[in-house]
């Protein structure tokens, strides 16, 4: 089931997620089921399902945007305060 609201112009959704993060899953599950088969190593399977849980989208933001927000704001970019005093 496909939701498109606000007059197409929001994002399209499939269930919790954006499509394209329907798509990223897909082909992380895929991979997975390969690494598993091929190697028995289930760190893909782990990682995939672990996007799979931050990138769920209610009400228009998921985990995973308030972690790169977080990351960006306390690590990535540079901070710029100037303290100083008022003379009246």
């Amino acid at each position: 089931m496909f939701i498109y609201p606000d007059n197409l112009k929001a994002k399209a959704t499939l269930w919790l997620w954006e499509l394209r993060d329907v798509a990223i899953i897909g082909v992380g599950f895929l991979f997975s089921v390969l690494a598993i088969a091929q190697t028995g190593i289930l760190i893909p399977l782990v990682v995939t399902v672990l996007y799979a849980f931050l990138s769920i989208r209610l009400e228009g933001s998921s985990i995973l945007d308030f972690l790169r927000y977080a990351i960006c704001f306390l690590i990535l970019k540079q901070q710029y305060y100037e303290w100083g005093e008022t003379i009246e």
